[in-house]
């Protein structure tokens, strides 16, 4: 999951919200322990979540549809599942996506001095073209994935190269998500209680 999945589900506070999105610049365990309980918290979360969505098997079905691009195919699917959550956003919330993602670059701009660099140098961005919000529209994939493409090391056209290939299997990825989420969903609540004792148990 991207960006935007992964801090809908850390929803319940602005600690939490903010571990969410941390779990995509957070690396090691070292680190963790710089930040309060129910951030670390959120930042282990965000990569049982990751786990859970690559090994699902309706995901796992739909990168073998990218072929030999397959090893790519993943961030394409996360952007494009961001997409289909934004999409249809009042499916999933009683309050608007705008709501939404004004609280999330306010949590960004509240702890700005402790993110770390990447995260630090990009939320401006982020909130000043609403990142997040953009995901409504099915364009803002492609951009997305371009965007992305850029800033990877090697292989950036292969990642692009995934995208035509998500336009011919749109209804195939569209319908993993109709299984997938919901179950992640129920996973989510279910992992958070495991972290939670395990942290109250000292582990």
């Amino acid at each position: 999951m991207n960006y935007l999945a992964h801090t809908w589900l850390a929803r319940q506070s602005d600690e939490a919200l903010l571990g969410g999105l941390l779990g995509d610049f957070v690396h090691g365990n070292v680190v963790l322990l710089d930040w309060p309980p129910e951030v670390r918290s959120e930042i282990l979360l965000h990569r049982r979540i990751d786990r859970f969505t690559d090994t699902y098997p309706a995901v796992t079905a739909a990168r073998a549809g990218f072929g030999d691009l397959r090893r790519y195919a993943g961030i394409v699917l996360d952007v494009y599942f961001d997409h289909l959550l934004a999409r249809d956003w009042l499916r999933w919330n009683d309050t608007p996506l705008s709501e939404f993602t004004a609280r999330v670059y306010r949590v960004l701009d509240e702890y700005r001095e402790l993110l770390p660099p990447r995260l630090k140098r990009i939320t401006p961005h982020m909130a000043a073209e609403d990142w997040l919000g953009s995901y409504r529209e099915r364009d803002s994939v492609d951009s997305a994935i371009r965007g992305i493409s850029m800033r990877l090391s090697r292989n950036g056209d292969k990642l692009r190269a995934c995208l035509p290939v998500l336009r011919t299997h749109e209804a195939e990825v569209d319908a993993a998500f109709e299984v997938f989420f919901p179950e992640l969903i129920e996973a989510t609540a279910a992992m958070r209680a495991v972290i939670r004792d395990e942290a109250d148990s000292g582990h």
